[in-house]
């Protein structure tokens, strides 16, 4: 889900981008480092998880820069508003395949990529065609493939690092309302 959160940070303005409207710089400099940094959910002392900063906005300066001797940069404290993605356990997402492997497929949802484990697909014997890069159920004949849209449900989440490559998520397809919309149609017509 998206959240808008606000909080404070002091953001080093490189040298090179102090010149005569330091306000500008300020804005510059603090969007280039927060937009697309993971940032702690805090619930007083309680730490609720992760959340994507996507964009910046209403950066207000608070009191005056610091220079350190030697950097060159102006390390300025902030207060800012930033609209997050805080992905949740058990929330469902829509989500776009970004690649199949022999184990599952990769889904993309927002900034965010986890994985479909093969187990977690769907409730079928399946072939995982590599060179098309699809996989297919046996009996349903049900096929998932790089591109389509799919709806998952978050099953694991793991976001201990400041670094989206270094996160860990997985889904399920397994439920119903899940898999891609022509998968509920075939099982509607099914049943």
């Amino acid at each position: 889900m998206y959240i808008l959160l606000e909080d404070e940070y002091v953001i080093r303005v490189p040298p090179e981008l102090l010149n005569d409207d330091y306000s500008e710089a300020v804005i510059e400099a603090s969007k280039s480092i927060l937009e697309g940094k993971l940032v702690d959910i805090l619930e007083g002392e309680k730490s609720l998880g992760k959340a994507y900063i996507v964009s910046v906005s209403n950066i207000e300066m608070k009191g005056e820069g610091t220079i350190v001797h030697g950097d060159g940069g102006v390390y300025q404290p902030i207060h800012y508003t930033a609209l997050a993605y805080f992905p949740r356990m058990q929330e469902v997402v829509d989500g776009i395949v970004e690649g199949i492997q022999k184990f599952g497929a990769f889904i993309r949802f927002g900034p965010f990529e986890g994985l479909l484990h093969i187990s977690q697909i769907m409730d079928d014997s399946i072939n995982v065609d590599m060179d098309n890069q699809r996989i297919v159920g046996k009996d349903t004949k049900m096929e998932l493939k790089v591109g389509d849209k799919i709806r998952v449900r978050i099953v694991a989440l793991n976001l201990a690092s400041a670094s989206l490559s270094d996160s860990k998520i997985g889904f399920t397809a397994k439920q119903p309302g899940l898999g891609k919309p022509e998968w509920a149609q075939k099982q509607d017509i099914n049943n």
